[in-house]
């Protein structure tokens, strides 16, 4: 099945106006279309008032404080009805009163924090469902994640992993995620952390599925489940594992490291866009996304 839904997948630290203590990794040389460049890009100005986003911050240790961040924001961009979906246990995740809110919204929010507390507390769930059905059915809905709420979008994500000097096969860990998207694995706060080394990992375990790196405050706008449009200030990195030659992953245990020849790297800023299922680099918005 095709969705009709679009997905926005967000490298984190995407720029939400003043926040206390927090960093942007922003490319200065570049100047924002508007100051809330990636958030804004889920609603058109001109429909703000009356669009429906509700925000899911389970992902978070601080999911109240994540709250009041991301209403701020998205009340000082013209968005008037902005909600906060609580999920702590399992008998919120079939709440009808969430259900319902679920299936008016028009965006779906995912924020940071832990990717498996989210996937734990969310999983195979009765919301997860709700979300999943109106993406898959709704032309006019949004699913959006940063940081680890991006993390949990696709069905294969990385739960975990070390970043050393070598490759250790033991060290990255794969699991089972939301499912929004097939065939691609994703990696944010990419460029700042170093995770480079992680990714490629995750992609040679699993070269069928697509490696995307965002950096902070990079997103890709994803519609028909395939074509990816690079938003924001930073780069996002493509690590396409279709080609893999010699590579010693299905052998290497404890201390030796893993080997890989011919991944294949491509780099998306603004302007340019990608193909998943053809595995395609467009420059300048040449493809219709």
């Amino acid at each position: 099945m095709i969705p009709k839904g679009k997905l926005l997948i967000i490298g984190g630290h995407e720029d939400k106006g003043p926040v206390p203590g927090e960093n942007l990794n922003i490319d200065h040389k570049r100047k924002p279309k508007t100051r809330f460049e990636i958030l804004g890009s889920l609603i058109p100005q001109a429909s703000r008032g009356h669009q429906i986003i509700e925000i899911i911050a389970s992902a978070s240790s601080i999911p109240l404080e994540m709250e009041e961040i991301y209403i701020k924001s998205y009340k000082d961009e013209g968005f008037t009805h902005v909600g906060f979906i609580n999920v702590e246990n399992e008998q919120d995740t079939h709440n009808p009163d969430s259900l319902k809110r679920i299936q008016n919204a028009h965006a779906v929010f995912f924020t940071g924090g832990d990717q498996v507390r989210l996937l734990t507390l969310l999983g195979k769930t009765e919301l997860l469902q709700a979300v999943i059905r109106k993406y898959n059915s709704d032309t006019n809905f949004i699913v959006a994640g940063t940081s680890a709420g991006a993390m949990a979008l696709p069905e294969t994500i990385i739960a975990s992993g070390i970043i050393g000097a070598a490759l250790y096969k033991e060290d990255l860990h794969i699991a089972a995620g939301f499912g929004l998207i097939q065939n691609v694995i994703i990696d944010t706060h990419f460029i700042r952390r170093g995770r480079f080394a992680r990714l490629a990992h995750a992609v040679t375990i699993i070269p069928s599925c697509l490696g995307i790196g965002l950096e902070e405050n990079t997103a890709v706008l994803i519609t028909g489940g395939n074509h990816a449009a690079c938003l924001g200030s930073g780069m996002v990195v493509i690590i396409d594992g279709s080609k893999i030659g010699i590579t010693n992953i299905d052998t290497a245990r404890d201390s030796i490291p893993v080997v890989v020849e011919n991944l294949v790297v491509s780099i998306l800023a603004e302007g340019s866009s990608y193909d998943i299922i053809e595995r395609k680099f467009y420059l300048n918005k040449a493809k219709n996304v």
